[in-house]
Formats: structure tokens, C-alpha cells, sequence
């Protein structure tokens, strides 16, 4: 069964060889952000014969094909998710590097208000916060 990403790659009509299955495999199943490292890592495990050099350039692909979105979460890697419809924002923990996904209509609402005061439409934006998990 295609993955998501390999069916967003044969609407694109882009080519797909095996190796770039498995690593669109892999992207699809993450349910975390991860970066080339990790997917290289995931994808070793189904198919020992990937290079880090194919899973680069199979990311670099599926970015420029708007199929993955690339987050640089001031960790010094580039972390991937499959671009989707429906919007987000991220919380991120800086001591754990854990990636929490968050929707906010209030936020929403205020960021289209400020855009507004200022004289724009709002048409897009991302938001990152950073933190700290809060002790008890």
C-alpha cells in the first residue's frame, strides 16, 4: 500500500524508485519531526542499502515538490513534516527537543487583528514557541 507521500509523489508524476519508498515511508509514518539523521536512521532499518546522500537528496526533492516543509527549530537541524491542509503552530521544548503541534483560535484571530491594524491582510504566517517544561 502507497504511503501518503508516495501518493503525493505519483500525483506529481514524480519517478519513484524503491529507495525512495521507504524514505517516503518513512516521512509518512513520523509522527514526530524528524530530521535527515533520524530519517536516514529509519530508513537503514527497512533497507540497509540507502545512503545518506540518496535521503538528502530524496528530502530536498519532496521540499521542493511542496511535499515535505522544512523547520529549523534553533537546534541546529532541519526538521521535516509533511505539509498539510489544515494549519498549526509548534511548541517546542528546549531542553528535550520535543515538537508539540497546537491550534489556538484565539492566537488566530489576534494575529489577522494586528495584520489588520498595521494595513495587511493577513495571508499566512508560522509561529514557534519556544520553552521549558514547567516543574512542580
Amino acid at each position: 500500500m502507497a504511503s501518503a507521500i508516495e501518493k503525493l509523489c505519483i500525483e506529481k508524476n514524480m519517478r519513484m524508485t524503491d529507495q525512495r519508498r521507504v524514505i517516503a515511508r518513512v516521512l509518512s509514518d513520523a509522527t514526530d519531526h524528524p530530521d535527515v539523521e533520524e530519517v536516514y536512521k529509519r530508513s537503514t532499518e527497512i533497507d540497509d542499502q540507502i545512503s545518506i546522500a540518496t535521503v538528502y537528496r530524496t528530502v530536498r526533492l519532496f521540499e521542493e515538490a511542496d511535499i515535505l516543509e522544512r523547520h529549523d527549530f534553533r537546534d541546529g537541524r532541519s526538521r521535516y513534516e509533511l505539509v498539510t491542509e489544515t494549519h498549526h503552530d509548534h511548541m517546542i521544548d528546549v531542553e528535550s527537543g520535543e515538537v508539540i503541534e497546537f491550534v489556538d483560535d484565539e492566537i488566530e484571530k489576534l494575529q489577522a487583528l494586528i495584520a489588520k491594524k498595521l494595513g495587511y491582510k493577513l495571508i499566512d504566517h508560522r509561529m514557534e514557541l519556544y520553552g521549558v517544561k514547567i516543574k512542580d
